[in-house]
């Protein structure tokens, strides 16, 4: 049977799709479909299947998204695909409206993200209506995790029935991969936080920058050295920072900015927590990577992060936008080492028990055939 994966880029397929390609090409013939800048050959090589170059994008633009369906269409068409699924917000609604055109009889879709939470007026209700009607074109949709799950109901969404695929997450984690073996452990008595993702506002930097000014200084004051590992790409044209934030976070001598980089364990090993104040996730990568690596995380209490985090265990849960409550936890953080040191125990543990990789696999490959079976009985 063949199965086609659908992505909006070609770094979804490389990063979030790493492995499970090619183990699903075991019992499926599997096709990607994205975007190409650059990986798509690459990741047909390593994952040794084929793909087929579309011209996806994430900004709307009626004229290239009409365009780029009914080149999806008649893709479909011709390679008539068993099943279709795809898990991007742009690339999920052209594939699905396509594959609901060409009569492809498995349609899944897993959401990862609701992308309209973080947009007010007209672009909410936009996004919104993306999102019903993708799911309206879907034989199956899978939200990425239980909080999800819950917020596809109570606005409205999709009647469908939803269940998520193992305990969450799209592909789960290498834990043998995210680990600390072969990293040394840190000689100096520096607290050092870490945060990994886009710098932008919906991430919660504008609060973390804020906190680590008044860290920095109070620390400093009582003889204590804090700093806070920056990793990620400053992305000024989605929800920029303030000027002022941004010169703090590029130059301060408590801020180690690294950019992004393709490999994150090096900055997962230097650091004794993740900080993760974000306003909204789907089911974060960061945090099951952070965890794997022995890292505890304070996380807001947001779809996704609140279910791999509990409160006390591997890390503490604030409210998202709360400077002062994300101020008291990175300072007690600080304060009490032994405490850090007891969350981090747990942290590698509980990502093992519920997130690992070839477990996420294995039952996304048996809700593939029981999709099929289910469709044949109807």
């Amino acid at each position: 049977m063949k199965l086609f994966r659908i992505t909006t880029s070609d770094i979804s397929l490389d990063l979030l799709l790493k492995g499970q390609l090619r183990f699903l090409n075991e019992h499926f013939e599997v096709v990607g479909v994205s975007a190409d800048s650059g990986l798509l050959q690459k990741v047909g090589k390593r994952e040794g299947i084929r793909t087929i170059q579309v011209p996806l994008h994430r900004e709307i633009s009626l004229k290239a998204d009409w365009q780029c369906l009914w080149q999806l269409v008649r893709i479909l068409k011709s390679e008539k695909p068993d099943i279709i699924h795809a898990n991007t917000p742009k690339g999920s609604l052209l594939a699905m409206i396509a594959g609901k055109i060409a009569h492809v009889p498995h349609r899944i879709y897993t959401v990862t993200g609701l992308r309209y939470q973080g947009a007010t007026g007209f672009l909410q209700w936009t996004l919104k209506t993306m999102e019903r009607i993708t799911c309206l074109c879907a034989t199956r949709v899978i939200p990425e995790g239980n909080g999800v799950l819950k917020t596809l109901r109570e606005d409205h969404i999709t009647g469908k029935e939803l269940h998520v695929v193992h305990y969450g997450n799209i592909s789960g984690i290498d834990t043998n991969y995210y680990s600390n073996e072969g990293y040394d452990k840190k000689k100096d008595d520096t607290f050092r936080f870490v945060f990994i993702g886009r710098i932008v506002k919906d991430k919660g930097i504008a609060e973390l920058a804020s906190c680590m000014r008044r860290l920095h200084k109070e620390m400093n004051e009582n003889g204590i050295r804090v700093k806070l590992i920056l990793v990620g790409p400053f992305e000024p044209e989605q929800a920029p920072l303030n000027k002022e934030d941004e010169v703090f976070l590029r130059n301060s001598e408590c801020i180690d900015y690294v950019g992004y980089q393709s490999d994150i364990r090096p900055y997962l090993a230097a650091a004794d927590a993740l900080v993760f104040p974000s306003y909204r996730e789907g089911f974060p990568n960061v945090v099951l990577q952070a965890g794997s690596m022995g890292l505890p995380s304070i996380v807001t209490n947001i779809n996704g992060c609140n279910e791999i985090i509990k409160d006390g265990l591997n890390g503490r849960i604030i409210q998202p936008r709360n400077e002062q409550a994300l101020y008291n936890t990175m300072k007690y953080f600080v304060e009490h080492p032994a405490e850090v040191k007891r969350m981090a125990g747990n942290a590698r543990r509980m990502v093992q028990e519920k997130y690992e990789q070839r477990d996420v696999w294995q039952a996304l490959l048996e809700m593939y055939r029981n999709e099929i079976l289910t469709n044949e009985k109807c």
